[in-house]
């Protein structure tokens, strides 16, 4: 082989090496400017959610087994929070048989939340009272109580408020209708209005999650 030749095949080769470099960088320039997808439109099911996951406020509770409950306690999977008492006439038992209905229409392949009751009405909600109810609706449901104004801090952060009024006697408690999602970082990902239905809110977490896989990883997993 001539010098000549040797000198072509030697350029040859750093002619290919650069350009296949030049794919390379281009490829992960590329990849690293991609902008995250925008959260999934959900309209339709009342059902918005966050680009942003919102962080909750921190909170010192109990929870149905007496136990402290705080921030840390909702890491590492998924859970439904909804605000209410065990002594709701209406909207609370309604609202926490829609979140069974929807536990049961969870597929193996997607993550099995939790769901959780937090009181607004701490003075009678005590931790065994509220094991006796959440634990009819199935293991996966939870309670929160604790004192009054640390628990309308904690309802605020999932967008909820609820207020005490007296009627001949009797303590009514106004509170929010919504179910509030959050994600395994302990934060708010999304919020689903009521009318609940089951099959759209199955839907909604469905699609809530595979959305947070594909930008937000490490917010997504259990």
């Amino acid at each position: 082989m001539t010098r000549s030749i040797r000198l072509t095949l030697v350029v040859l080769l750093l002619v290919v090496a650069a350009v296949f470099t030049m794919v390379i960088a281009r490829q992960t320039f590329l990849a690293d400017s991609q902008q995250p997808t925008p959260p999934p439109v959900l309209d339709d099911i009342n059902t918005y959610v966050y680009e942003k996951p919102r962080p909750l406020t921190d909170f010192q509770l109990k929870d149905e087994h007496g136990d402290a409950f705080t921030p840390e306690d909702l890491k590492g999977q998924w859970t439904f929070a909804f605000v209410g008492y065990t002594n709701c006439p209406d909207i609370c038992p309604a609202a926490m048989a829609n979140l069974r209905k929807t536990d049961s229409l969870l597929p193996e392949t997607l993550p099995q939340p939790q769901y959780l009751l937090v009181t607004a009405d701490p003075e009678h909600d005590t931790p065994s009272r509220l094991k006796d109810y959440v634990g009819f609706f199935g293991d996966h449901f939870h309670g929160a109580t604790g004192e009054l104004e640390m628990l309308r801090s904690f309802a605020k952060s999932l967008g909820a408020v609820f207020v005490h009024r007296e009627v001949e006697g009797d303590l009514l408690v106004d509170h929010s209708g919504h179910f509030a999602l959050i994600n395994p970082e302990a934060k708010l990902a999304a919020i689903i209005q009521p009318p609940h239905n089951p099959e759209d809110i199955a839907a909604a977490f469905r699609k809530i999650y595979e959305w947070a896989r594909e930008n937000h990883p490490r917010a997504s997993q259990t």
